[in-house]
């Protein structure tokens, strides 16, 4: 198909907050939400204009509620920074962080597998990283996940194996992840998820953090996390800067 995706209409696709950054571009903080999302930003968010103030653009791609990371989702994304990296001119090893929750946290980490510029770092709040045991996790996902891949060849196992975190250890490039999961999450089981994830990330000689936010729900993180979890960002992005 036509590229569709132009810069003076990028914003029908895609949030950015390019037009709030004075500054030399230093890089770049792509954010994937949760499933069932159909938000769009008439107005720059909080963490558009907090990453403005550091001339880090900040990317919030408008992909299909149902998205799961599939192929269409990567493509899309890729298509967005593609965009924006030839409208100023950035330098292709800019670090780009991918970061998200829930649906989101596994599309971060989905994303770092298959995206056209290796992400510098991944940074996940309570991540479905098991998505074929996740199918069965609850009522309302098969349906989603259907959506999502059905027109892949093969079985639907296969499909979902093909965007599960944990069954794409073995092929995840070689940067930091740093992963927060809720205790109380009822949405995302922490030990089914985070915790099997790590543990085979580890494993397989990954550099990988686990923030366990005691007494809180799904994506819930306390401000000391929230400010964390951006830190690891922005410390990323730093460290990454060519």
């Amino acid at each position: 198909m036509e590229k569709i995706i132009r810069y003076k209409t990028i914003r029908n696709f895609t949030y950015v907050n390019d037009l709030l950054i004075q500054g030399k571009i230093r890089g770049v903080v792509v954010e994937f939400f949760g499933l069932g999302s159909t938000k769009m930003f008439p107005e720059d968010p909080e963490t558009g204009i907090f990453y403005a103030r550091k001339n880090v653009l900040y990317v919030v791609p408008y992909n299909n509620p149902w998205a799961w990371m599939n192929r269409q989702a990567v493509s899309y994304t890729d298509e967005i920074l593609d965009i924006l990296f030839a409208r100023y001119g950035l330098p292709e090893g800019l670090p780009i962080v991918s970061s998200g929750g829930s649906m989101g946290g596994l599309s971060c980490l989905v994303y770092s597998r298959y995206a056209k510029r290796t992400p510098a770092a991944c940074v996940a709040n309570c991540p479905v990283c098991d998505l074929p045991f996740h199918y069965t996790e609850r009522p309302d996902l098969p349906r989603t996940l259907y959506s999502a891949f059905w027109n892949y060849e093969g079985d639907l196992q296969t499909a979902l194996r093909s965007a599960s975190p944990l069954h794409l250890v073995a092929d995840m490039p070689k940067i930091p992840y740093h992963l927060f999961h809720c205790s109380c999450d009822q949405a995302v089981n922490m030990e089914r998820h985070s915790v099997r994830f790590v543990s085979a990330m580890r494993e397989a000689g990954h550099e990988i953090t686990l923030d366990v936010v005691p007494d809180r729900g799904h994506c819930d993180l306390t401000e000391e996390m929230h400010a964390r979890y951006r830190q690891y960002c922005l410390a990323a992005i730093e460290a990454g800067r060519p």
